[in-house]
């Protein structure tokens, strides 16, 4: 571990460490003061390094690749400003836990406070988003300090996951020279020799954080609660790298084959989309009568039927209001699975908090239930309930509504589905927040289909969005979709520089319907002014210059032939951008009706039953 002087070598331990730690990649922004880190990294063989101008766009592209992967990506950048506009990704990872290692580069402690130019306090600069902060020591020839960097180096590594991943911050002050100049006498030759890892191999230190499990005994009262169940059901929410630990699909729909429960599945949760999905319809009773167990339209639907009287719940809060309310109103016993024993539940409803991973739960129950079986002669895997056969008919219609309403009078519901549809197998799909997500929701039928669907619901922000999707479709060869609303494009227009420095390829859909529609859903709708001017705030731009500023094919569609346009780009390289324009009242207006109409076919049926 040679080094001409101290801030060289200290960047060279420092990268060295975290590959032997298994960091596999690193999003650098330049800067002066973060130069022995950048050399470091860009000298490193065994991690991708990945160049953006813009610090915010560079945070996001790191946050994206790491929900991707699973695995922490780090991010670089000199002092000052720069590590304040990591914020808004640092604040995502944190609250979507996703793992992230922050460097930020700083001046020497002597500077601070004296006025020196580009010195700010960046000690403990994220305050509680990080899951660990450390302040690495000033570079030293010192052999126990460097132990010290590298325990710490593996040390914040694996602070980055274990049950409740989220980011952690390394600030890491440097003395000039920054570059690797050759200074007499600052790290003796003799100190390399005795330096990496005194004969160590691998990291440093190994970390295993395991897996939350629960004893025996501690599944009794779920078990004997989903026994007892008339109405179970299991609400399967946007997850996180912990809550996949794992979990097998497979494992889940046993579970809600046996019991007869529904699976309301999160187009975020992993469980909406994949092979699964084909078994549990398969497992029906012929095609026209078949009882799914993975169930997407409850949105449009849950209103209309009983509560339940039983719920496991894991991931984070549902994507959709109306589930998230009919969870909060019900009586029902529920069960909130978290792998950190963290309360991630805003309605304050759930009953029983099981601090455990998903994975191993429903492992045991599959096991635990695999025998039970229905005494009237149906499929032996089905256990068929009146329950059950209720949310097959409401997601029946449901579906059989929205493809009436969509194919004579498309909105921008009818791309979500249109994306999910066509999308390729497999395929990534990022989704903007505001109305791109709640699209996705409420029109993304389950498909037999491995589709990763991912979006930034941690904090919810529209920021980043681009950068976020590039960064999750540099970590895999799957096509990439990115569904984006305008605003949103507008927002991070600077992120699209990566599919050209990142060379990331992408499908990227544009819903522009001229500001921001999500506004027409609350009362401020109504208040004009201030609605136009300070809420939706229309902007009139045209995105075909934005997207030649960058290279990229940007084609008007209309949003009747956005299907075959967008399976035309899908067969193509490189990455074009279908502009697909809306006028945002209208579509909130046909949401509401199509709402209506699902609710009154639903409704209708269950009057059907009634008097039966």
């Amino acid at each position: 571990m040679a080094a001409p002087n101290r801030a060289t070598l200290w960047g060279r331990v420092l990268a060295d460490e975290l590959a032997k730690g298994g960091l596999e990649g690193v999003c650098i922004a330049p800067g002066s003061r973060s130069t022995p880190l950048t050399v470091a990294f860009a000298e490193h063989s065994e991690i991708d390094v990945y160049s953006h101008l813009d610090e915010r766009s560079a945070a996001f592209f790191a946050l994206g690749r790491a929900r991707r992967t699973g695995e922490p990506t780090a991010l670089v950048c000199t002092s000052g400003t720069a590590a304040a506009n990591f914020h808004p990704a640092v604040m995502e990872a944190d609250q979507a836990r996703v793992p992230l290692l922050v460097l930020t580069a700083d001046r020497p402690p002597e500077l601070r406070d004296s006025g020196a130019n580009q010195t700010v306090d960046q000690v403990k600069l994220y305050g509680d988003a990080v899951r660990w902060y450390a302040e690495l020591p000033e570079p030293e020839a010192d052999e126990r300090t460097v132990r010290s960097l590298r325990t710490t180096a593996a040390r914040a590594l694996s602070e980055t996951g274990g049950p409740e991943p989220g980011p952690v911050h390394l600030n890491c002050p440097f003395k000039k020279p920054l570059e690797p100049l050759e200074v007499p006498d600052a790290v003796p030759d003799s100190f390399a020799e005795t330096l990496a890892g005194r004969g160590r191999e691998g990291a440093f230190v190994e970390t295993d954080s395991g897996t939350q499990t629960l004893a025996d005994s501690q599944y009794r009262p779920l078990v004997r609660s989903l026994e007892d169940a008339d109405r179970p059901m299991i609400v399967a929410g946007p997850a996180d790298p912990a809550d996949l630990t794992g979990l097998e699909p497979e494992h889940v729909v046993t579970v809600a084959e046996r019991l007869g429960a529904p699976i309301l599945a999160d187009p975020l949760s992993d469980l909406r989309f994949g092979r699964h999905v084909a078994d549990s319809v398969e497992h029906g009773s012929g095609s026209d009568d078949a009882v799914p167990i993975v169930y997407g339209g409850y949105d449009g639907y849950i209103d209309s039927l009983p509560s339940p009287d039983v719920v496991v719940r894991f991931g984070a809060s549902p994507t959709s209001k109306p589930l998230r309310h009919a969870l909060r109103d019900s009586d029902a016993r529920q069960f909130l699975l978290d792998p950190a024993g963290a309360w991630r539940e805003a309605t304050f409803t759930a009953t029983d908090l099981v601090a455990a991973a998903p994975g191993p739960v429903f492992e045991t129950l599959a096991k635990t239930f695999e025998e039970r079986r229905p005494t009237d002669g149906a499929d032996p895997r089905v256990t068929r309930t009146d329950w059950l056969s209720r949310y097959a008919d409401a997601e029946r219609r449901h579906w059989d509504v929205r493809d009436d309403a969509l194919e004579s009078d498309p909105f921008e519901g009818a791309v979500l589905a249109a994306v999910f549809e066509h999308a390729p197998d497999p395929a990534t799909v990022f989704v903007s927040n505001s109305m791109p997500i709640r699209d996705a929701d409420r029109f993304g039928r389950p498909r037999s289909a491995d589709l990763t669907i991912l979006a930034n619901r941690g904090a919810s922000g529209i920021d980043g969005i681009a950068s976020t999707a590039l960064g999750a479709g540099s970590a895999t060869d799957d096509p990439l979709v990115l569904v984006t609303g305008d605003l949103a494009f507008y927002h991070d227009s600077n992120g699209l520089l990566a599919v050209d420095r990142c060379d990331v390829d992408a499908t990227i859909v544009l819903l522009d319907n001229d500001g921001g529609g999500i506004f027409h859903k609350l009362p401020i709708e109504d208040f004009e002014p201030p609605f136009t001017d300070q809420f939706k705030t229309p902007h009139d731009l045209e995105f075909d210059s934005l997207a030649e500023l960058y290279g990229l094919e940007f084609e008007r569609v209309d949003p009747a032939d956005f299907a075959a346009a967008y399976r035309r780009s899908l067969e193509r390289e490189g990455t074009q951008v279908l502009s697909v324009q809306f006028e945002s009242e209208t579509s909130h207006r046909r949401r509401e009706e199509l709402e209506r109409q699902v609710n009154e076919a639903v409704s209708s049926a269950l009057e059907g039953e009634s008097m039966d």
